[in-house]
């Protein structure tokens, strides 16, 4: 009963959104722009939609966050531009609604286009980055510790990821066609907050005197138009969290930029089942470290205590010095965490259907990318004043564990501990049982952190965190992606930019019209980046700069040496470090496999055990619910497919009009016995405003194991029920 509420609540959301329904006019504002065909531009997308039930969701890092369901499909986007005049010159931008790139899976995608497309697309030149949203399928990342909760590795959810974010690239590259790219910005109000503002203030105060907040507001836009001046999508950049829907959250989603894609392309293809739409809607992140999209603050909720209600501690984030009771609030806190999902979306669509109604800067010039390895281990290098310092072996700090207002932490760790005396001794006894204690060189080397996890020297059972990173940059004309292994807060994102871009310049590769945007986390996860002064408040981005205070400076330093070979003449690639080492060919899984489905006594898989109302019509806002006998959706993750379907009798045929992808449906699958087997799915369906009055019925496609045998498919089918206008 508890899924089906929270089901209701996600589906409820929606009854204030517009323009989503197949029938609805379209309602994007996309100018025609006269087009020269300078670039070869191809836009695609893949389902990359792991095992929704049984598995660990991937974000917060919350062992008892295990998905019961599917609210939307996770998703691959692929953009790729070539030189027309130069069509080996060309960069793949892969945009994926995941938590963050991976070195393993990035490394499984090269391998499969490479050798697919050999000579086109290659380590160098194809970026890997994510939307950063913490509601999807977990258990991907080849290194250990963010395997943990998900009890190990989880091939299934690494191999959805690879083998559509592969189809999606294909599908671009199948599109590849003449046109023009154009760039713009504008400012997004009400999107994001710095969820962490006593770090921020630590930053020089002439330095943040210089920006109007403490977060970035800028939404870039990158426009792709075929030869005539249509648009065929975009990618753009807007740096918030993908932690719209919260930690209780079980049904895998897309969170804010994964429903801003859904929102925008419905929009412009209203009759088309999402994944199979052509216009591309890319929603990227951006230095998103501090950001958060509980835009309303972060507040206490201990019922019964004097300061229930009332805003967090400002430094440490903790309510009763306790941070579990802290938790930021959406804009939609009132309704939901789905209707603030759908708000921060919407702010972030309406900046881009601004931006595409306007005419934008033409983009020219050549296409070019640099990309080497960094092993971040103790790298010297000098600083800008002639000082030489050094990165650190990784590490994470006590404030890691105390967690942020998106996302709590537990076991009394609190944010803003940089003391030599740690608020929890149990812990500064018991750390050397799950991670070597630090060496002095190490300790000196990552102060003021005070380490609790020595990752960077736990090889057992294989790596905990990355030590080398993936260093890449790609330029279409004047537009440069500085694509990140990392999530960079605010002030670091702006100094890195900043930087890079008077590099640019100063170099004579780019002028003073160069764009410069920061994409990440991609290709490698590298937890923060945080500027040495915000390292040392040793809040929560500060303790996850796993390489030390020196973290930023080393990146300034190496993409600044990587600019030449951005020039229109510069031929070759960079000295590197060697690659990291696979580490999921160690890979290890305590997840338990599907045994067998049974229907049980007296049944067939699909039939119907509660079934829709048929006495009486439904209406736009009700909830249409039926309850099917299952099976576990882990033996066919129906990838470019769907597990239910909303049907509509059209001149005597029945027609799919809605699909699991779609935000006014949820799939939602309940194991009633594990040794009989049996399970259950509810599918719900939020009736939306202007949907058309007639005959439909709810469509369930599963797949059953029998305990000998192979898996079959099986449909179930609701009886038909009406709406009426």
């Amino acid at each position: 009963m508890l899924l089906i509420q929270r089901g209701l609540l996600c589906l409820s959301a929606f009854l204030a959104s517009t323009g989503i329904l197949p029938n609805a006019a379209s309602s994007a504002s996309v100018a025609i722009q006269p087009a020269s065909a300078q670039y070869l531009l191809g836009l695609g997308i893949g389902d990359i939609t792991g095992p929704v039930v049984e598995t660990n969701m991937m974000g917060y890092a919350n062992l008892a966050q295990v998905d019961s369901g599917l609210h939307m499909r996770q998703r691959s986007r692929a953009f790729i531009v070539a030189d027309a005049a130069n069509p080996s010159s060309r960069v793949v931008f892969i945009n994926a609604d995941i938590a963050m790139g991976d070195t393993g899976v990035r490394r499984s995608i090269v391998s499969a286009l490479s050798e697919q497309f050999p000579g086109l697309y290659t380590n160098e030149n194809i970026a890997l980055s994510s939307t950063h949203q913490h509601s999807g399928v977990g258990g991907y990342l080849e290194n250990l510790l963010p395997q943990i909760t998900a009890l190990g590795y989880v091939k299934e959810t690494a191999d959805a990821i690879v083998n559509g974010t592969v189809l999606a690239v294909q599908r671009a590259h199948a599109s590849l066609a003449p046109g023009k790219l154009s760039v713009g910005n504008t400012t997004v109000l009400g999107g994001n907050r710095n969820r962490s503002p006593s770090a921020y203030l630590a930053n020089p105060a002439d330095e943040r005197a210089r920006y109007e907040y403490d977060q970035d507001k800028d939404l870039t836009l990158l426009r792709f138009d075929d030869a005539d001046g249509n648009a065929r999508g975009f990618l753009s950049f807007f740096p918030v969290h993908g932690t719209s829907l919260y930690e209780n959250n079980t049904l895998v989603s897309s969170d804010n930029k994964g429903m801003a894609a859904y929102l925008y392309e419905s929009s412009v293809e209203p009759d088309v089942m999402p994944g199979n739409n052509t216009f591309i809607a890319g929603f990227a992140q951006a230095n998103v470290g501090d950001t958060s999209p509980n835009t309303l603050g972060a507040f206490c909720e201990s019922p019964g205590q004097p300061w229930d209600g009332q805003p967090c501690d400002f430094d440490h984030s903790t309510c009763g010095n306790k941070t579990e009771d802290c938790h930021g609030r959406g804009p939609g806190f009132r309704i939901s965490d789905f209707e603030s999902d759908r708000i921060i979306a919407q702010y972030q669509v309406d900046g881009a259907k601004a931006l595409m109604s306007q005419q934008l800067t033409p983009v020219s010039g050549a296409v070019k990318w640099v990309h080497t390895y960094m092993n971040m281990s103790f790298r010297s290098f000098t600083l800008p004043n002639g000082t030489t310092v050094q990165t650190c072996p990784p590490a994470l700090g006590y404030s890691f564990a105390g967690g942020t207002s998106d996302g709590p932490g537990a076991f009394n760790f609190i944010q803003g501990d940089n003391s030599s005396n740690p608020q929890n001794p149990f812990w500064e006894l018991v750390k050397g049982a799950v991670t070597p204690y630090p060496t002095q060189q190490q300790i000196d080397c990552q102060y003021p952190k005070p380490i609790l996890l020595n990752t960077g020297f736990a090889h057992v059972p294989y790596e905990w965190s990355p030590s080398t990173v993936d260093i890449q940059m790609l330029r279409i004309g004047q537009f440069v992606i500085l694509v990140i292994p990392g999530e960079l807060t605010t002030m670091s994102g702006r100094r890195l930019r900043e930087a890079i871009r008077a590099k640019l310049i100063s170099e004579g590769v780019l002028g003073d019209d160069a764009y410069v945007v920061i994409a990440g986390p991609a290709n490698t996860y590298a937890h923060y980046v945080a500027t040495p002064e915000e390292y040392s408040v040793q809040r929560y981005e500060g303790a996850s700069t796993i390489y030390g205070q020196w973290t930023l400076d080393s990146y300034i330093d190496k993409y600044s040496s990587l600019v030449s070979f951005l020039a229109d003449n510069a031929t070759g690639q960079p000295e590197s470090d060697p690659a990291p080492q696979d580490q999921t060919s160690k890979a290890i899984s305590l997840r338990t496999a599907v045994i067998f489905d049974s229907a049980g006594i007296g049944h067939n898989f699909g039939d119907v055990l509660t079934d829709v109302r048929t006495s009486s019509p439904y209406k736009a806002g009700e909830a249409v619910i039926a309850t099917f006998v299952g099976a576990n959706p882990r033996n066919n993750l129906r990838l470019e497919q769907t597990f239910l379907t909303v049907d509509q009798l059209v001149d005597g045929q029945w027609k799919a009009v809605r699909s699991d992808s779609h935000p006014s449906t949820t799939y939602q699958w309940t194991r009633t016995s594990t040794i009989l087997g049996t399970s259950t799915v509810n599918i719900t369906w939020v009736i939306e405003d202007g949907t058309p009055s007639g005959t439909y019925r709810l469509t369930y496609f599963g797949d059953s194991k029998p305990l000998i045998g192979e898996i079959t498919p099986f449909v179930g089918h609701s009886s038909n029920f009406t709406i009426s206008g």
